[in-house]
């Protein structure tokens, strides 16, 4: 990424690692500041700005002269500092011929260009409280920081560098993208019956199982990742960007590019971002006109939503299933993958091989400069369902607009014209069963009838997929679904106390706990009206509250009819509850707190209004609840701990439990003593002996794990 246009400096897309280059490339931009400043004198001609008329000497400090030589359509200016080297009396014995020159350069700011280590890469002024604006850069060097117009001006300079090669801005997310992470202590016993651990630590060729020992983890790179890149790399710029940790995403950035060949220092993790829980492309040195996001959340996107091109999640791990609610077995258990040839990586790699063909195409009239990448994919988009007309029944409440609902949108988005009554131009009619007027409808005139997973199927494989594979049942076949469900509900719903925020270890109990969080919203919402639109009058989602008295408290049940499908077309997709998910809208707001960035009740996405409520990101990663429902459960936490004669007791750790140092802070009589070799002895008697409590009370810890 040069930092200069149509000039060799430096660049930001290939820093090294070593400071002297880094210096080597503020001095560049120095010059280049300065040579502007002096073309931009009055009349260009730096003579002509007025001289000292009380020097009886006649010299000049600082002495520019600009060449104007053409090289192909810019100009090469070239800068000659003449310094004069003056000696002066003993008053001040240090100070050489800088400060004069120092006050000659400080005219140029402000405003600052930009802070390295907290001094402006221009002028050398400390940064002070009202230079704050623009944005850091920590990913490309710790310390730096650029202000609006240079981040500018260097887009628009890469902008002309990646349209002379051909080339458009990719930014990839990692997690459930292009791998699929788990922590140790997650694996299932089925995984570790198969030895997946064993497996993950073997060194193999071209294996793509790593066990990442420093950070207690096991990740699975997806199949077809190293070609995507390797493809990819001839017609993007590609940055890594992920919600995870500095470290964690550094460390996958090495599987995926053992070479350093594609993404060198663009990893941007967590810290770069400049909005909690949002990712922006307002820490990517390249023009939103020219980027593509492929993602698999798309609510974190919430700015660049055009830019987005939306992942199926890869689920190898049982724990990432777990984590969004499936209970089905999963790949690594089942010991199955996706395939490579045509899987989601694959796909994708054909949509984008599109996507850049159309915007450099050279029978375009328009310019390069003004075309735009994201009509381009708006135009792709459309054309998958193009010329297909559809008709939902059954699928929202009556209380609902359906042109707000999200099956809806991202029809239309595909290119089909929605609407809500049939006639003869009617094409699909979408439905979760057959024994609705419309969907009776659609048989008898020969209409396609289908499952709305055929939408969501469309929009992550880009292409109309067959309808053939995508179903609706019969009312019959419903019926027993939801007996198998009733069973299934009945032997899950025990009539024991619901989880409470005292008793969580982990994530497996924290996703039931929003399970049971989910029922108890569903079932006091249950007495909303239900859509009469068609005379068979069934439900697509029915909530019995069985008031069973436990304590003081009443435990509602909530059974939910999902059609559990596996299509040819589709065998790496499970269920896909999208049309529940709208059901459910109708819940909210108020929202009673989000995880990952949707509503624990209702999964709506969270927006800029949403940000009232506490983190709680000790209990789990990005989980929100807002004041209503912290009331609540600490209501309920009360209720129990008193049932349970307990009280809180907040504990401090550092010299109130414990006292702990670094290795490097030890002093010099502390380690003629020994005491971290007695230390080392200490945690390995520890692990011997677990129970050994009270006998060893000096350790020292290996590195804490860094989660993602």
């Amino acid at each position: 990424m040069s930092l200069a246009a149509d000039s060799p400096s430096p660049s930001l897309s290939s820093p090294s690692d070593d400071d002297d280059d880094f210096a080597d490339l503020l001095a560049a931009e120095l010059e280049l500041e300065l040579s502007s400043v002096a073309d931009s004198s009055p009349q260009g001609d730096p003579s002509a700005s007025p001289a000292s008329d009380h020097d009886e000497e006649g010299e000049e400090d600082v002495v520019v002269e600009v060449d104007a030589v053409e090289q192909g359509s810019s100009k090469r200016r070239r800068v000659g500092e003449q310094h004069q080297d003056r000696t002066t009396a003993a008053v001040m014995p240090d100070e050489d011929a800088t400060g004069s020159f120092k006050d000659d350069q400080v005219k140029i700011c402000p405003p600052h260009p930009g802070f390295f280590g907290g001094l402006c890469f221009r002028c050398g002024k400390s940064q002070d409280e009202e230079d704050v604006s623009g944005v850091a850069f920590g990913y490309v060097h710790k310390g730096l920081r650029l202000g609006t117009s240079e981040m500018d001006r260097l887009r628009g300079s890469e902008v002309k560098n990646l349209l002379r090669d051909r080339k458009l801005v990719l930014i990839l997310d990692l997690d459930h993208t292009l791998i699929n992470s788990t922590r140790l202590h997650d694996i299932s016993a089925a995984e570790m019956d198969l030895g997946i651990q064993t497996a993950a630590s073997k060194d193999l060729p071209n294996k793509s199982l790593f066990n990442l020992q420093g950070m207690y983890m096991l990740t699975k790179l997806r199949p077809f990742v190293r070609k995507f890149l390797e493809e990819a790399s001839s017609m993007f710029e590609m940055y890594i960007y992920t919600m995870g940790d500095k470290a964690y995403a550094i460390e996958i950035a090495k599987l995926l590019d053992p070479g350093n060949v594609y993404f060198g220092s663009k990893v941007i993790s967590n810290s770069d971002c400049t909005q909690r829980h949002q990712k922006g492309l307002d820490v990517v040195l390249g023009a939103e006109s020219t980027a593509v996001i492929l993602d698999d959340t798309e609510h974190v996107w919430q700015k660049h939503k055009e830019n987005l091109i939306l992942m199926e999640r890869y689920h190898y791990f049982a724990a990432s299933l777990r984590q969004f609610g499936f209970t089905d077995r999963s790949l690594s258990e089942l010991m199955q993958d996706e395939r490579e040839s045509d899987g989601a990586l694959a796909t994708i790699l054909d949509v984008l091989k599109r996507i850049h063909a159309i915007f450099f195409d050279s029978g375009v009239e328009t310019a390069l400069s003004s075309r735009d990448v994201r009509q381009v994919i708006k135009g792709v988009r459309q054309e998958v369902l193009q010329g297909c007309k559809l008709v939902f029944t059954r699928l929202f409440r009556s209380d609902c607009q359906a042109q707000d609902q999200i099956i809806w949108k991202m029809a239309e988005q595909l290119g089909a014209v929605c609407c809500s009554e049939v006639d003869s131009t009617v094409t699909h009619v979408v439905a979760l069963h057959s024994g609705t007027d419309k969907a009776r409808w659609a048989v008898k005139n020969k209409k396609f009838l289908l499952h709305p997973r055929w939408i969501e199927a469309c929009n992550y494989r880009w292409h109309r997929l067959p309808e053939e594979g995508f179903p609706v049942p019969s009312s019959k076949e419903k019926g027993k679904e939801k007996v198998r469900e009733d069973a299934q509900t009945d032997s899950l719903a025990a009539e024991s106390p619901s989880p409470s925020m005292s008793s969580l270890s982990d994530d497996g109990d924290f996703a039931d706990l929003l399970a049971a969080e989910l029922e108890l919203s569903s079932a006091a919402d249950s007495a909303s009206p239900a859509s009469h639109d068609d005379e068979e009058g069934e439900e697509d989602v029915v909530v019995e509250a069985d008031a069973v008295e436990q304590g003081s408290s009443k435990r509602p049940r909530v059974e939910e009819q999902h059609q559990n499908q596996r299509t040819a077309v589709m065998p790496d997709e499970d269920v896909i509850a999208g049309s529940f998910k709208d059901a459910q809208i109708k819940l909210c707001p108020p929202h009673p707190g989000y995880c990952f960035g949707l509503c624990t009740k209702c999964g709506k996405s969270q927006d800029e209004e949403d940000v009232s409520g506490v983190d709680f990101g000790y209990i789990h990663k990005s989980l929100r609840l807002s004041t209503s429902e912290m009331d609540r459960l600490r209501e309920a936490e009360v209720k129990n701990l008193l049932r349970k004669r307990k009280l809180g007791l907040i504990l401090d750790l550092d010299h109130t439990l414990i006292n702990s140092t670094r290795i490097h802070d030890i002093s010099t009589a502390e380690m003629d003593m020994g005491i971290q070799t007695a230390a080392s002895k200490g945690l390995a008697e520890a692990q011997r002996k677990p129970d050994s409590d009270g006998e060893i009370s000096l350790f020292c810890c290996e590195p804490a794990p860094l989660w993602f």
